[in-house]
């Protein structure tokens, strides 16, 4: 299958492109395109980069092209990384409505052109924040299923990280899903942890001393206290005692946190995301279907909504298949209704502001 990738001179699309290749994800026989823009500096860098893309893998690298213009995007998986990003310096804020505001030309931009121009049955992987609105936007020119977004692919990933290094596990033999909002509505679901080998009484005294009998409210009041002081640490230049303490935290807070203080340390989580995208598509491009969570469209399927937020989902070559509800208590649909409304609401303004 052939792989576009839209911001591909941006820290997360180099990244993307580079493991694509290195990991011979994309095989010699397809070809990789390298999305930018014709103004300023992203043709010339672009340029640069397929050069030495082929230079360090000359032996196992597909055939790359570079496109400068949305026209000519074509592939069977397109992924979205172009747009603003977040600042690095938590003191200069750029909240999701600006942000929003500031990608909504591009993704509506490219989403038309993929529509016009592309063969019909493109699946499109949403990187680029927010990540709700970038679903949103492609799914109404392209067709829902054909678009999915990678924040609680991620998110979960990183959930389920951190629950493996608590109990000194692979991550491979936990199971567990982050749902909602890709960002501070983000939701670690407990209900959905399960680790290969463990009976359901191993499990339960498991997920309650990993989140030390906390319920969704601990959680919140928890991660706005440990985020104050780690920005509050980091302001006085104490990064080392400020990563120590993230590291303190329970995983349900450190799946949040650290990529946060990664962002705002100036190292940036690029590498990470690179490495779910490209999991994520290995996936796809194998043929497999599976059960993943990722951000997509609703129509009702859930919370009677339309809306997109990160739910379970199936996945195949042509797109999301099915979504399939997860286990939830009362206090987990309650918040995660709420989500949607917000995200809702969210995306209604973003479109009013046109």
């Amino acid at each position: 299958m052939d792989v576009s990738i839209i911001g591909a001179s941006g820290d997360v699309g180099r990244q993307i492109a580079v493991q694509l290749i290195a990991e011979q994800v994309v095989a010699s026989s397809q070809r990789l395109q390298l999305v930018g823009r014709a103004a300023g500096k992203s043709a010339q860098s672009l340029f640069g980069l397929r050069a030495d893309l082929l230079d360090a893998y000359a032996e196992t690298s597909p055939e790359i092209d570079v496109a400068l213009t949305p026209e000519e995007v074509t592939a069977d998986i397109i992924i979205i990384t172009a747009g603003a990003t977040v600042p690095t310096d938590p003191g200069k804020a750029l909240g999701r409505a600006e942000l929003g505001k500031l990608n909504k030309p591009l993704f509506e931009q490219y989403a038309q052109a993929i529509a016009e121009h592309g063969h019909g049955d493109e699946l499109v992987i949403i990187v680029s924040n927010p990540v709700e609105l970038g679903v949103e936007v492609f799914s109404r020119y392209l067709g829902r299923e054909r678009v999915i977004g990678i924040g609680a692919y991620q998110d979960s990933l990183r959930f389920r990280r951190e629950i493996a290094a608590d109990l000194g596990v692979r991550r491979q033999r936990v199971h567990a899903f982050v749902l909602g909002e890709h960002g501070e509505n983000l939701y670690p679901l407990w209900n959905s942890v399960q680790v290969y080998g463990m009976d359901d009484a191993e499990l339960a005294d498991v997920v309650q001393s990993l989140n030390q009998g906390r319920d969704y409210d601990d959680f919140r009041i928890d991660l706005l206290a440990a985020r104050h002081e780690l920005v509050k640490l980091l302001s006085e230049e104490k990064t080392e005692e400020a990563f120590a303490l993230v590291y303190r935290l329970p995983p349900d807070l450190r799946t949040v946190l650290v990529p946060f203080m990664t962002y705002i340390s100036g190292a940036k989580t690029s590498i990470a995301t690179a490495n779910a995208v490209v999991d994520l598509v290995n996936t796809i491009i194998e043929g497999r279907e599976v059960l993943v969570a990722g951000q997509v469209a609703l129509r009702g399927e859930c919370f009677e909504m339309d809306t997109v937020m990160g739910m379970p989902i199936i996945v195949g070559q042509h797109g999301w298949l099915q979504i399939v509800k997860p286990s939830m208590n009362e206090k987990d649909f309650n918040y995660l209704k709420q989500v949607a409304e917000e995200i809702a609401l969210r995306i209604r303004q973003w479109y009013d502001d046109e």
